[in-house]
C-alpha cells in the first residue's frame, strides 16, 4: 500500500478531545447546578468553587484540541482546500446551532415581557427594579462594537500578509473583550436582583450570562489566533482558524446588540400592565 493519500479529504487521526470536552461540560454542568440550588458537595457548601473543576476541564480541553488542530494544520499540511471548505462549513452550521441556542432564551423572555403569559400581569414583575440601558450595558455594546471594527482591521492586515500587525489588532480586540466580561461582572455584582427572584432574573441572566460565556471563549480564541499570528502563521490565502474566531466574535457582537435592544431597554424599561 502506498503511503501517500490518494484523495484530497483529511482522516481525522483518533483524539481524546471530544470525549473529555464531553465530560468536562457534565462536571461542568452539575457544579453549575449545584450552585444554583446552594447544594453542598461532600457536606461543604462551595459556592461558586462548585463550577471550578468543570471549568478547568473545558479550559484543557480547548488548549489542547487547539494545539492539535494547528499542528495538523502547520506541520502536518494536512488542511487541504477541502479539509478548509468543510472546516468553513462546520463553522458555519455551529454558529447556527448557537443562534437557535439563543432563540430560546429570547422566546422565554418574549412569552412573558409580551404579556402571553397568564401569570404575569405585568413587566417586569412586582419587586423587579431592571438595569439601566443606558449605563454599563450602553458601554459594553460601545466595546463590542468597537472590537468588532478591530477585528476586521486586523482580518484586512492577515489578507495584506501582515501577520505582525494583524496579532496587535487582534490582541486590542481580546482585550476589549475582556474588558467587556469585567464590566459585566461589576454589573451582576451590583445588581439589586438574584437569579432566583422569579422569571425576569432567571431569562435576563441566562440570557446575557450565556452571551458573556461566548464572550470568555471568543476571547480565548482571539488569543489563540494573535499569538499565532506572532509566529507568522497565517497567509493571505489560508487563515481559516482567523476566519473562524472572527465569524464567531462577529456573532457575539450581533447577539449583544439583540439582547441590549430587547432585554436591556426596550423589554426592560419599567413598567407595563397586562389584562
Amino acid at each position: 500500500m502506498s503511503s501517500h493519500a490518494k484523495h484530497p479529504f483529511h482522516m481525522v487521526n483518533p483524539s481524546p478531545w471530544p470525549a473529555v470536552g464531553a465530560f468536562g461540560a457534565l462536571i461542568l454542568a452539575v457544579g453549575a447546578v449545584l450552585y444554583f440550588h446552594k447544594s453542598p458537595i461532600f457536606g461543604m457548601n462551595m459556592g461558586i468553587f462548585s463550577v471550578v473543576p468543570g471549568f478547568a476541564i473545558v479550559i484543557f480541553t480547548m488548549v489542547a484540541w487547539w494545539r492539535d488542530v494547528v499542528h495538523e494544520s502547520v506541520v502536518e499540511h494536512a488542511h487541504t482546500p477541502e479539509t478548509s471548505t468543510g472546516l468553513r462549513m462546520g463553522m458555519a452550521l455551529f454558529i447556527t446551532s448557537e443562534v437557535m441556542f439563543f432563540v430560546a432564551f429570547f422566546w422565554a423572555f418574549f412569552h412573558n415581557a409580551l404579556g402571553f403569559s397568564t401569570n404575569m400581569l405585568q413587566w417586569p414583575p412586582q419587586g423587579i427594579t431592571p438595569l439601566e440601558a443606558w449605563d454599563l450595558p450602553f458601554y459594553n455594546t460601545i466595546i463590542l462594537l468597537t472590537s468588532g471594527g478591530t477585528i476586521t482591521r486586523a482580518h484586512i492586515f492577515i489578507e495584506r500578509g501582515d501577520n505582525k500587525t494583524a496579532a496587535k489588532w487582534t490582541f486590542i480586540t481580546a482585550f476589549l473583550g475582556a474588558i467587556f466580561l469585567g464590566l459585566q461582572a461589576y454589573e451582576y455584582h451590583h445588581a439589586e436582583f438574584g437569579l432566583t427572584d422569579g422569571v425576569f432574573p432567571s431569562t435576563f441572566y441566562l440570557a446575557t450570562g450565556f452571551h458573556g460565556f461566548h464572550v470568555f471563549v471568543g476571547t480565548i480564541f482571539l488569543f489563540v489566533c494573535a499569538f499565532r499570528a506572532q509566529k507568522n502563521q497565517f497567509s493571505p490565502h489560508k487563515h481559516i482558524g482567523f476566519q473562524a474566531a472572527a465569524w464567531y466574535w462577529h456573532f457575539v457582537d450581533v447577539v449583544w446588540l439583540f439582547l441590549f435592544i430587547w432585554v436591556y431597554w426596550l423589554l426592560g424599561l419599567p413598567i407595563r400592565h397586562f389584562g
